[in-house]
């Protein structure tokens, strides 16, 4: 198991970066401090070390400034010696010089040796030195991987929050094209409404010129029956008659073509309408399709704002929200509900062994065996790098243990074996959802316990 202790449910994933910032600087605060309290170490055996050199040496020039009084005393005696006529006692002499160089040589085979171990341990001191720099070396990698992953933590954030920004967005676009198209087609039934309305007044028109017509015919009918009905003179007042007669008939027929040519002018017009409104129609029902694509668009735009990105699951946040609503239905339905929270055993090894693309496979494989022991309509969510909550409505703790064992058989045949650690939660009346993750949390470490103290079979 990774070791990753279960995160409190009100730590955003901000907080959690800034919180393991803090633990990599303290880390760093920590090495600085040891480094420095081995080198004040070094410093005081170089120092120590120094001093004995020195007073070696110093036993060195006693022992010597030794040697040479007893030879300036055994010369200053054969010089005695010789002057009373006594032989030199040479054999004494060499008797009491051979133990002196022997301690010489012994003061030299320690020196000797003295300088081995100082070599050794300026040898040691040194590659001290290599692994403390390695360490700082690997620290420093490891501050910038971290700083590296926050980065990139704050900007899948940003990322997400954009494309909530983009999709709602687009969702108002889509309104408003959804409203100029019903706007447009109000307008293209109103213009229908208006070209119906020409269309009557032409064909009123229409009827108005004909009754003229007929009016001017009738008029002129009986002006010619009367005309050929008179064979004497027309008298002048008859005559007058006829005239008026002939005038309001060519009256009669002006309006009658005039009110034709309204009724042409008026039928124009209203195909117009009708082509102005079969346009807004075609735009309308254009501006509906854009709609529709922007509502795809912005579907899509929040379905990756809330699903993981690496295993398609559902994001911590978004996820959470889900399961809130799931406790809400649980309890109105008086149904059972549990909570499964996974560990994935051992990830940060396979991650420092092996690289991280290995446990982008190992967290993918995890999620494709918890896919397969769980319901369609279960919810899976990534609570955190290496762990993740799954919600089981309808069924028992003991339904649950039976699905979630199917688990670690697949992950163990798998072509990577891996496993994970679960604890289970069954919610009641009172929980929350942060209580009901964070029993099932506790029941996951409690198991964990019980497997360490558990003799290996």
């Amino acid at each position: 198991m990774s070791g990753v202790a279960g995160e409190p449910g009100g730590l955003s994933a901000a907080d959690r970066r800034d919180q393991a910032g803090e633990e990599r600087d303290h880390a760093g605060d920590e090495r600085e401090l040891v480094d420095e309290r081995r080198d004040l170490a070094e410093d005081k055996r170089d120092r120590v070390e120094g001093e004995r050199d020195q007073a070696a040496v110093e036993r060195d020039r006693t022992a010597d400034a030794r040697v040479q009084a007893a030879v300036e005393r055994v010369a200053q005696e054969d010089r005695d010696d010789q002057a009373a006529g006594v032989s030199p006692a040479v054999e004494t002499r060499d008797m009491v010089g051979r133990p002196r160089r022997d301690a010489a040589d012994e003061r030299d085979q320690i020196a000797d040796r003295r300088d081995e171990v100082g070599d050794q341990r300026d040898l040691a001191g040194d590659q001290r030195d290599r692994v403390a720099s390695e360490r700082d070396r690997t620290g420093g990698r490891r501050d910038l991987a971290g700083d590296q992953r926050d980065a990139a933590g704050d900007q899948r954030d940003r990322a997400g929050d954009e494309r909530d920004q983009a999709a709602n967005e687009r969702d108002r676009i889509g309104d408003e094209r959804d409203r100029a198209g019903q706007r447009r087609d109000q307008a293209g039934e109103l213009r229908d409404e208006a070209a119906d309305v020409r269309d009557h007044a032409g064909d009123e028109r229409d009827r108005t010129g004909d009754e003229r017509d007929r009016a001017s015919d009738e008029r002129d009918r009986v002006r010619e029956e009367f005309e050929a009905s008179m064979s004497r003179e027309i008298p002048k007042d008859a005559l007058d008659r006829s005239m008026l007669a002939r005038r309001d008939a060519a009256t009669d027929r002006r309006r009658a073509s005039q009110d034709r040519q309204s009724g042409a002018s008026e039928r124009g017009k209203a195909e117009l309408d009708r082509q102005t409104a079969l346009v807004d129609r075609g735009e309308g029902a254009a501006q509906r399709l854009q709609a529709s694509a922007d509502r795809e668009a912005s579907a899509m735009g929040r379905e990756s704002a809330v699903l993981d990105a690496l295993t398609g699951v559902y994001r911590r946040g978004p996820g959470l929200a889900e399961l809130e609503r799931e406790i809400g239905r649980a309890k109105r339905a008086r149904q059972p509900l549990v909570v499964a929270f996974f560990d994935v055993d051992h990830l940060k090894v396979v991650n420092d062994s092996h690289g991280h693309v290995a446990g982008d496979r190992m967290l993918q494989q995890v999620v494709n065996a918890i896919r397969g022991a769980v319901r369609s309509f279960d919810l899976i969510i990534r609570y955190g790098g290496d762990e993740f909550v799954c919600a089981f409505p309808g069924i028992t703790a003991a339904d649950v243990t039976k699905r979630v064992a199917t688990v670690n058989a697949a992950l163990l045949a798998a072509s990577e074996p891996g496993s994970v650690t679960v604890g289970l939660a069954e919610l009641t009346t009172d929980d929350s959802c942060d209580d009901l993750i964070e029993r099932a949390d506790a029941n996951l470490y409690r198991a964990r316990e019980q497997r360490r103290a558990s003799p290996p079979r």
